[in-house]
């Protein structure tokens, strides 16, 4: 089995989907999961972009059919977390009208992000060795994920709510999200799908156009973008998680960053 195989097995991909059966088994899947934790519903965070529009409209399916079929309210809360000014969050707002979400927050995280970052940066002043004395972008960005997902939790934990990832395959192969940031989360309904199947899946639920077909980016600093930063398309990584050759340049990189970021796939380690 070469790894290209190996990694589409350990990540679930399938080579071509049928988006309403998707639909309908992550619904389930979402259904399942609340009935069996005991809880009042789930939380996503909408970030403006096509992963959490499409969680979204998962959740929102799951707990309307669970308040129908159950007799008491099942609820989505969908939270928006910008960071200051945030130049998308219409978005945001857009995918929550468009799925009729009627419980929503907007928890704006600078004030934490910057407190934290500023205790850090004092941090480095009373280190007698060499160190950055300013934090990176990407050290930033890395709280500011972290910092949303306190407030997730915070949220989550007072309402008995499950706070729900928008992870996929595609972003799993890369390990291009936060370790206990995004990727700190208590479900994940669109894990085993790449990032075309994410647009294939959001286009049959009805997430507005302007979502599915803009750049995608994980907003912790101005102009980032995905493919930008990974140096690859997610076109070229859709193709090698559905088994299709792929330039030899796209597969070495990709292979790269998947044995590179296991740590966080892999359980703690320990002894």
């Amino acid at each position: 089995m070469s790894l290209q195989q190996e990694i589409i097995a350990d990540l679930g991909v399938q080579p071509s989907i049928d988006p309403e059966a998707e639909i309908r088994k992550r619904v389930d899947f979402l259904k399942k999961y609340v009935l069996d934790s005991g809880t009042n519903g789930l939380l996503i965070a909408i970030s403006g972009g096509v992963d959490s529009a499409v969680a979204t409209g998962l959740c929102k399916r799951a707990t309307d059919e669970l308040t129908q079929e159950k007799g008491k309210e099942y609820i989505t809360l969908g939270v928006f977390q910008p960071y200051g000014e945030q130049t998308d969050i219409e978005h945001s707002y857009a995918t929550a009208k468009a799925f009729g979400l009627t419980h929503t927050i907007e928890t704006n995280i600078q004030d934490a992000v910057d407190h934290v970052a500023s205790t850090v940066e004092k941090s480095f002043e009373k280190l007698d060795i060499d160190n950055p004395r300013k934090m990176t972008d990407k050290g930033k960005g890395n709280i500011k994920a972290r910092t949303r997902m306190v407030v997730q939790y915070a949220l989550s934990f007072e309402m008995n709510l499950l706070v729900v990832g928008t992870d996929h395959a595609s972003e799993a192969i890369t390990g291009f999200y936060t370790k206990w940031g995004d990727g700190a989360v208590d479900i994940t309904p669109l894990s085993t799908l790449n990032k075309r199947q994410v647009r294939q899946v959001a286009s049959a639920l009805g997430v507005p156009a302007e979502i599915v077909t803009k750049a995608p980016t994980a907003g912790l600093w101005v102009g980032q973008t995905d493919e930008t930063e990974l140096g690859i398309t997610y076109d070229e990584n859709s193709d090698y998680l559905e088994g299709k050759e792929v330039s030899p340049q796209a597969q070495e990189l990709l292979e790269s960053f998947y044995k590179r970021t296991a740590h966080k796939r892999n359980p703690i380690p320990g002894i």
